[in-house]
């Protein structure tokens, strides 16, 4: 059982889900062809079971990122949420977590569901709530969506490395704090304009509001 996990992870890694085979997985493994079958009802079965293995794992980057926050202010917990993240995916850059998340995005499965409603979704309203904080507005407010994609794409566009071949330097370990700091940086800077620009709108609809009125009068 545990050997079929760790051949089909490594597979399923390198190629996705649909261009993998049982007979591949249980020759690779040294397992009897039918042992899939026994020990995970399929390869639907087997595969399940690797991503709720990723989905753990990723999972604990996320608890790490809370617990590391903890009630610090809402700037120093965007700055650990970008530290953290950055170090945790270029840590396990080249593991098979990495790639199958990559193969899922190029080519989905159902488990993409799994991953966005267990991972992806929980990790984006906490950073919303930091978002909101920094705004002091509420976490569905429209500006609040706004920043949080930009910081998450910011994070995942350093990541991809067809778009990272592309910046005038390596992205490596030692380069994770200068990045993040960057990153945190940048977005707290494009958040207080948007903050910003939300009070200046206000302010000029009240001028304008008083001005009708001393019109009228």
């Amino acid at each position: 059982r545990e050997r079929l996990i760790e051949v089909s992870a490594r597979l399923f890694a390198e190629r996705g889900f649909s261009k993998v085979t049982v007979r591949e997985i249980c020759q690779r493994a040294h397992a009897n062809v039918a042992s899939v079958n026994y020990h995970f009802g399929g390869k639907d079965g087997l595969y399940q079971e690797i991503v709720s293995s990723a989905i753990r794992t990723m999972q604990k980057t996320t608890d790490e990122i809370r617990e590391a926050g903890g009630r610090r202010p809402a700037e120093e917990q965007l700055d650990i949420f970008v530290r953290i993240f950055l170090s945790r995916v270029m840590q396990h850059k080249d593991g098979w977590i990495h790639q199958l998340m990559m193969q899922e995005i190029r080519d989905p499965t159902p488990a993409l569901d799994r991953v966005v409603k267990s991972v992806v979704r929980p990790r984006l309203e906490y950073l919303g709530s930091v978002v909101a904080r920094i705004l002091h507005c509420p976490a569905d407010d429209e500006r609040v969506q706004y920043g949080v994609m930009s910081v998450q794409v910011q994070c995942l566009a350093m990541l991809n490395d067809r778009i990272a071949q592309f910046q005038p330097f390596p992205m490596t370990p030692k380069r994770i704090d200068s990045l993040a700091e960057h990153i945190t940086r940048f977005s707290l800077a494009g958040i207080r304009a948007l903050k910003r620009s939300s009070t200046e709108a206000a302010s000029l609809r009240a001028t304008g509001t008083r001005r009708v009125r001393e019109v009228r009068t």
